[in-house]
């Protein structure tokens, strides 16, 4: 098993921990940040399979998660200010590789659908991406992927519960 693999197992561990709640979602995005900042593989330059370009949506996933709990701790606002700058820095590096794993997929096995959220920011924005070959759930809120979906015709403009509704709605 390569390193990769063991990634996504452990994190299929920690995803199954948080389901059975023997942890909260803090203590999960804490552990699977861990996870990826220890590995020796760290963000990929060239994004040529799928695994790498979901570990660099792992990867960049937790990197904005992480710094979003850390700007919550700050209330002046350069400080705040500067962490809300790494998020989207990190959001943005994450929906590139949403982006080519569905270029590479062709986008095949792709079910993508807005889903119903409690925060009012979100509502009618963050979208869910149901990759049905590799049991991955991918979400985002970014506009140039929803607009590639719609092209696609793989995106259903109806609002469902997110396949990992109580997760997605749980604060951090």
């Amino acid at each position: 098993m390569n390193e990769l693999e063991k990634y996504f197992k452990y994190r299929q561990d920690l995803i199954d921990q948080y389901i059975k709640g023997d942890m909260n979602k803090h203590e999960y995005l804490n552990k699977n940040l861990d996870a990826v900042l220890s590995l020796r593989e760290k963000p990929f330059k060239y994004l040529d399979s799928i695994e790498k370009c979901l570990f660099n949506y792992q990867y960049f996933n937790a990197k904005a998660k992480s710094a979003k709990m850390i700007s919550h701790t700050y209330s002046d606002y350069e400080h705040k200010n500067l962490y809300l700058e790494k998020v989207k820095y990190y959001y943005d590096k994450k929906d590139f590789a949403t982006r080519k794993t569905l270029e590479l997929l062709d986008f095949r096995g792709i079910d993508a659908y807005f889903i119903k959220v409690r925060s009012s920011y979100l509502k009618g924005k963050l979208f869910e991406i149901i990759m049905e070959d590799y049991d991955m759930i991918l979400h985002s809120a970014n506009d140039s992927i929803l607009s590639l979906l719609r092209r696609e015709r793989v995106f259903d403009e109806k609002i469902r519960i997110s396949k990992i509704d109580h997760y997605i709605n749980a604060k951090y």
